[in-house]
């Protein structure tokens, strides 16, 4: 995959900027996480105190992703033309207010409608959309080719992090403080780490010339791009390889890019499954208490965590990164699979530990795929490109609550989350045989 004569950094500089945007973007992924993904963890508080069914929770559950999807590509484009810093601050402060809005909407109690409530979550999601292209863009712009899917992975790992201290903090506030108590502590987060990524972030420098490293010709499902010289740079594609101007647009060049969106938005249905409904679906099979329920899914999401780094890193060093996306996608089918057996008795200690595994599989996939789409987009589209990525995955997130909530209401636990695990099983044969970058 990569050279182990590879250059890292070219100087301390670099190598302390890219480490300290790391380390901002991940504190801002996991804010804007908190507030996005903590919905789904008010769903008892939700069903219990307002009676909302679970179709109806898992609107609001879910509501986030649908503002996320009207926003995210144009966030990634003014990520693409006006740097990652600006798009960065100013969604995380939109972000802030639109939480504080819907902190004045409680207070002043007219959110009782579960479609107000969503309104306002969506309002949320949109307004900080610019999180998800914009701190990619960061990482693939400083990190090295070697470093670049351990350092995605870092930065993926805010994900399943922030819901799973959502999972264990939100039901605790729900409990005390009712609604007010989950939108307080998400706008403090949201706005902390605006002010520090407006004071730490650095925009990665835009080389004037970029190459792309093809494919073989005979790869199903990718068009041979045409020949030119490769660039020689640190982090570029070794010399002598096939070359092409990323100054096009990637998606008319091969297939590629498409194909990975589609894998992405198949695999995000399980992991919306059982971050939306990991908590009930202990409560309800399992006889779980809500808090003891809410640790078992933090720590499913902790592993998680540590998934995406651990996939990411091995990335860096594996004969191709699509070889391992597949091998998670076929990883999560089969947990998946064990969840919904598990489903048909009470077997805390078993279920808690399939699940924790199933959740880890669920998202490991995320780091990988946006390492793949930040490399084969190229600078000059990968945030549209990273913006295009999570709106195919928000739109099926956002379908998960409501479709997959009056699934498991119609036909029970076992049978629909047995239909999950169909899904990354159809997702690994859309993903492609090799790997491409235009950088």
């Amino acid at each position: 995959m990569t050279s182990s004569h590879e250059p890292r950094f070219p100087d301390r500089r670099s190598r302390t900027i890219a480490w300290r945007g790391l380390v901002l973007g991940v504190f801002a992924q996991l804010s804007y996480t908190f507030a996005v993904t903590g919905p789904a963890f008010l769903i008892p508080h939700l069903r219990a105190q307002e009676g909302y069914t679970l179709a109806q929770g898992g609107m609001v559950g879910t509501a986030t992703s649908i503002g996320m999807v009207l926003t995210l590509v144009v966030w990634g484009a003014l990520s693409d033309r006006r740097g990652e810093r600006l798009a960065l601050v100013l969604g995380l402060f939109l972000n802030s207010a639109a939480i504080a809005l819907g902190l004045v909407l409680v207070w002043a109690d007219l959110v009782h409608s579960p479609y107000v409530l969503a309104l306002v979550l969506a309002a949320v999601g949109a307004a900080g959309a610019s999180v998800n292209t914009a701190t990619g863009r960061i990482v693939a712009g400083w990190f090295p080719r070697s470093m670049r899917g351990m350092a995605m992975g870092i930065r993926q790992m805010a994900l399943p992090l922030g819901t799973a201290i959502g999972a264990v903090v939100v039901p605790l506030l729900a409990d005390t403080w009712g609604l007010p108590g989950f939108f307080i502590v998400a706008f403090v987060l949201c706005l902390i780490s605006g002010f520090a990524c407006h004071l730490g972030v650095v925009d990665p420098p835009r080389p004037s010339g970029a190459t792309v490293t093809a494919p073989p010709a005979e790869d199903a499902g990718l068009a041979e791009a045409p020949q030119t010289p490769a660039a020689t740079a640190p982090g570029a594609p070794a010399a002598g390889a096939a070359a092409a101007s990323a100054e096009v647009n990637p998606y008319r060049e091969d297939s590629f890019l498409l194909r990975i969106h589609a894998v992405s938005a198949l695999l995000v249905v399980p992991q919306a499954t059982f971050a939306t409904f990991g908590l009930v679906w202990l409560m309800d099979t399992q006889e779980m208490g809500a808090g003891t329920a809410g640790l078992l899914v933090g720590a499913a999401q902790l592993l998680g965590a540590l998934a995406r780094i651990t996939m990411g890193t091995v990335s860096d060093w594996a004969p191709s990164r699509v070889l391992v996306l597949r091998c998670v996608a076929w990883s999560a089918a089969v947990l998946t699979a064990s969840v919904a057996v598990v489903s048909l008795g009470v077997m805390p200690v078993l279920a808690g530990v399939l699940l924790a595994f199933a959740s880890a599989a669920s998202v490991a996939d995320n780091g990988l795929a946006f390492t793949s789409i930040a490399e084969a987009a190229g600078v000059r589209w990968s945030g549209k490109a990273m913006g295009i990525q999570n709106t195919g995955q928000h739109v099926l997130s956002a379908a998960v609550g409501p479709g997959i909530g009056g699934l498991i209401s119609a036909v029970g636990y076992p049978i629909a989350l047995g239909a999950v695990a169909v899904v990354p099983v159809v997702a690994s044969f859309l993903v492609p045989r090799r790997d491409i970058e235009r950088i």
